[in-house]
């Protein structure tokens, strides 16, 4: 029986996978890079300008003072950490009859940890409900990418009801330099009374 199981949850993890790496590769291809396009964030210095530098880099002040052309220098921001936020609260168990809203929820996190792992950034995985549920951090690597895949699929969470703000706050206080979020959340929060 135990075997059984394991077969069918290897099957809906590939199928999950088959079905949103054609989703990278159609909808996700070349707009991935597009969004963070630039110089880098990290400022390394200054040093001497160089015919053919940029003359946007400029440093005025240090030009100024030494009498000479200096440019700002960056560091390329190499690798992205991605986390993505999944709500496994109760109200994503309901859907049409053909998927769930947990099933559609799943595939969204597939293909962004696919595209993620593509484009060699890490990636890391934050299940919440009204408690955060399960936290894995940033990693790189198809193992890695399958294991998010299969959490989303068929972790059981404890709690029935979504507190976003939870989630947020520990994002927050887990994340110690820049990285992307991905909030997935079906936003449906419980009914409170009068007052």
């Amino acid at each position: 029986m135990e075997k059984q199981k394991t077969r069918e949850i290897l099957r809906r993890v590939r199928q999950l996978e088959v079905r949103t790496n054609r989703l990278v590769d159609e909808l996700l291809a070349g707009s991935y890079h597009s969004i963070f396009k630039g110089r880098g964030m990290d400022f390394a210095g200054v040093r001497e300008y160089v015919p053919g530098d940029d003359v946007r880099a400029i440093d005025w002040n240090v030009t100024a003072r030494a009498g000479r052309a200096h440019v700002k220098t960056f560091v390329e921001e190499r690798e992205l950490k991605i986390l993505l936020l999944v709500d496994v609260s109760a109200s994503n168990d309901f859907g049409s009859i053909e998927r769930s809203k947990r099933e559609w929820i799943a595939e969204l996190g597939a293909a962004l940890a696919l595209s993620a792992e593509r484009n060699g950034d890490k990636v890391g995985l934050v299940l919440f409900s009204d408690r955060v549920e399960l936290f894995v951090p940033p990693a790189r690597g198809q193992a890695h990418v399958l294991r998010l895949i299969r959490e989303l699929l068929f972790f059981e969470p404890e709690g029935r009801g979504t507190d976003v703000g939870a989630a947020l706050d520990f994002a927050n206080g887990i994340l110690h330099r820049r990285a992307v979020l991905f909030l997935i959340s079906d936003f449906e929060l419980p009914e409170r009374g009068p007052g």
